[in-house]
């Protein structure tokens, strides 16, 4: 009874809420500070939409979703909004609606630039695509995404996501039977030690599939081994599922001791962390045990506990439940009064469903009317509610006729007859709804005939003007050779003089190129041995209270790297400490130099760092003295106490990330100074790109995106 508790799907929907808070602050780093004013309220409400879906506030987040659809939104915030609604009517258990904005949301973010959100997104979309084909039962179709989920993310690297989709994968091959496969990817999943979630969830449904295969005594080790990990980790959710799973086999070896004390158990947690609805379903599963053992007065006090709560849950299918294990209780006391009222109330439950099912399935047609606007479909879906009304009525009369079984239950075999003709009555209903599809399906096959032959008449009408269009543009051809001829003639005149004029610019250029080695000599002097200097100047001005020998080690240091400088400037201006280690190396000794040295706090992370190491020489040693120069720019003029400095490395662009908590700036009002105008040259050299943001007490951000040579190659 309740197998579905030896499924535990995870979901990952708090990995989207981070994703959102990257996006939002990727944004706000990338955009001008006059774009932040009109769409910072738009990003704010998104994020609160995502807030309320996270805390159970369905309702409001799909009001905020259909309100921010309505304005012009781009297409990274129409991404987010989109796959929000994905979630909510997933939630709902509206496959159709979900899986149309889910669509859209992958849609719209084909268009976003290509990083690693939008990667994360794609693998999101695919997991939650995966997750609604399952419960439409479509196991191929959800197979199918998740090992798109699983390429993606083996090819940008994103481990979360990966294991992820194992896990559907895993849970999918169990649905399908094939349990070899599903354990071999379980267990892959618990090698993944980031996500506690992932890790117990392995062992659960590990445990599950043991319990499938009747190995009892390996299910309840896996479920102990889950038991003692989520104990671990205070998941007192996972705590009570496991402890009813572990009831349940107990309860299937017929060791109904065990299992009513883990049932209470779980009862009593889920009361004391108001899990109202594993309350209600360890509650039904105990009143069962009892059942089985003919303790009816146990039996009967646990399944009306769990009436109370269903009811207040507003659960009508465990209310039916309960009505008819009553009814089953009264019937085994020979209380036949009690009984029929039970039954009577199960009826009108089951009345109730069957009108909310009716009013679901209206809603849904709508949904897909203004989606698909397939007329023809919602007339047949009309067709079918109605045929579902009709069986409501039959229902009722046989409620009625129910009614009549309990005053006369002497005539069994009147009953029986009437059950046959009955069943036989529901068979010529479906035969005839069988009809109604092929029906359907034949008119389907007449409308895309139609349809293909007016492509065809309309490919024939466009063929005439294009060969038209070919015979004009032939005759401008020949005009345009001779056009052509004529100008060779003219042109051979200006060649003598052209080529005065390119002796003229040649002279000029070699000039111009004199001033330019000037100019870059005084910008190496400034950025790379200026910074330095400064650096040796902070550390002298602001001795700390460690070791002497290590802080004159550390000065001697800078002042002979400063030297190999000045010596290396005088080769070409080529640091040789980029050829004899690596640039990330060099890099973070350089930063951790500065954080020992005085009384600033710093920060480096880099990734991947290989891939960094192993950047063009070139674009190295640019991306050092711009680092340079903005340390000293922060040394100078921020008075920050900390200095943050991050690199990545995404799709062959190299991005800079130099955060500080100074006294900031207007970046409006600034004039660039000798080290901003340096910064710039030196990004212009190689293509790069360079934004501020910065504002006065709030410190100061800049983010800078340099391509590699490599991609620079491929485009030109």
């Amino acid at each position: 009874m309740l197998r579905f508790l030896r499924k535990l799907i995870i979901y990952h929907f708090f990995i989207f809420c981070l994703v959102l808070k990257a996006q939002i602050k990727e944004d706000t780093f990338s955009r001008p500070s006059e774009s932040l004013k009109t769409e910072y309220r738009e990003k704010k409400r998104i994020e609160e939409a995502y807030n309320l879906l996270k805390n159970n506030k369905e309702k409001e987040a799909y009001s905020i979703a259909h309100e921010l659809l309505k304005k012009t939104l781009d297409n990274r915030s129409k991404t987010s909004v989109n796959l929000l609604l994905g979630y909510y009517f997933n939630s709902r258990q509206l496959i159709d609606s979900s899986l149309f904005y889910t669509n859209n949301a992958l849609k719209t973010n084909r268009l976003n630039k290509n990083d690693s959100l939008k990667n994360r997104i794609y693998g999101l979309g695919y997991n939650l695509l995966a997750v609604n084909y399952k419960r439409r039962g479509l196991l191929e179709e959800s197979r199918k995404w998740h090992r798109k989920g699983i390429d993606v993310s083996q090819k940008f690297k994103e481990e979360n996501i990966y294991y992820t989709h194992t896990h559907g994968l895993a849970l999918i091959q169990s649905e399908m039977g094939d349990y070899k496969n599903a354990l071999k990817l379980f267990k892959e999943c618990l090698t993944y030690k980031e996500d506690p979630t992932i890790t117990y969830g392995s062992y659960i449904n590990i445990g599950s599939i043991y319990a499938k295969l009747n190995d009892y005594k390996s299910s309840n080790d896996y479920y102990q081994k889950a038991l003692k990990l989520s104990q671990q980790k205070e998941n007192y959710h996972a705590i009570t599922v496991i402890k009813m799973n572990l009831a349940f086999n107990y309860q299937e070896q017929k060791d109904m001791d065990k299992a009513t004390v883990l049932y209470n158990e779980a009862i009593l947690l889920s009361e004391e962390k108001e899990y109202k609805h594993l309350s209600l379903i360890a509650r039904l599963n105990i009143g069962s045990v009892y059942k089985d053992l003919k303790k009816y007065d146990e039996a009967e006090i646990a399944f009306s506990s769990a009436l109370n709560e269903a009811i207040e849950l507003g659960y009508l299918d465990d209310q039916k439940v309960i009505y008819d294990n009553l009814k089953d209780i009264f019937i085994a006391q020979n209380d036949y009064k009690k009984a029929f009222e039970f039954v009577t109330k199960s009826f009108e439950i089951k009345d109730s469903i069957n009108k909310l099912q009716s009013d679901k399935e209206i809603d849904e047609l709508e949904v897909k009317y203004k989606t698909l606007q397939k007329e023809k479909e919602i007339k047949v879906l009309q067709v079918e509610n109605y045929n579902r009304k009709l069986e409501l009525k039959n229902q009722d009369e046989a409620i009625k006729n129910l009614k009549l079984q309990q005053e006369v239950e002497k005539k069994e075999n009147e009953n029986k007859i009437l059950s046959f003709q009955n069943a036989s009555e529901k068979k010529l209903n479906e035969i005839t709804l069988l009809k109604k599809d092929q029906e359907i399906q034949e008119t389907k096959l007449i409308r895309q005939k139609s349809i293909k032959n007016t492509i065809l008449y309309s490919f024939l009408i466009l063929l005439v003007p294009v060969i038209g269009l070919l015979v004009t543009y032939y005759q401008k051809l020949q005009t345009q050779s001779e056009l052509n001829k004529k100008q060779e003639e003219i042109s051979g005149g200006k060649i003598s003089s052209l080529l005065k004029d390119q002796e003229l610019k040649l002279i000029k250029a070699s000039i111009e190129g004199q001033d330019k080695e000037r100019k870059r000599i005084a910008q190496e002097l400034h950025d790379s041995i200026g910074g330095n200097l400064a650096a040796i100047k902070l550390q002298l001005n602001n001795p700390t209270n460690s070791n002497k020998e290590d802080y004159i080690k550390t000065i001697n240091y800078q002042i002979d790297d400063t030297y190999e400088q000045v010596r290396s400037l005088s080769h070409n201006l080529i640091p040789k400490k980029f050829s004899k280690n690596n640039f990330c190396d060099v890099l973070e000794e350089y930063f951790n130099n500065i954080g020992k040295s005085s009384s600033l706090t710093t920060s480096f992370v880099v990734y991947p760092r290989i891939e960094i190491d192993f950047l063009e020489e070139i674009l190295q040693i640019e991306a050092f003295k711009i680092i340079q120069e903005l340390i000293t720019n922060t040394i100078k003029h921020s008075k920050a106490s900390s200095v943050e400095l991050q690199l990545n490395l995404v799709d062959n662009v190299l991005s800079i990330l130099f955060e500080d908590n100074g006294i900031g700036f207007n970046p409006n009002n600034n004039n660039d100074g000798i080290g901003f105008e340096n910064i710039k040259s030196r990004l212009n050299k190689i293509y790069g790109t360079f934004h501020i943001d910065s504002r006065i007490n709030r410190g100061t951000i800049i983010n800078i995106e340099i391509p590699t040579l490599t991609t620079i190659a491929n485009e030109i």
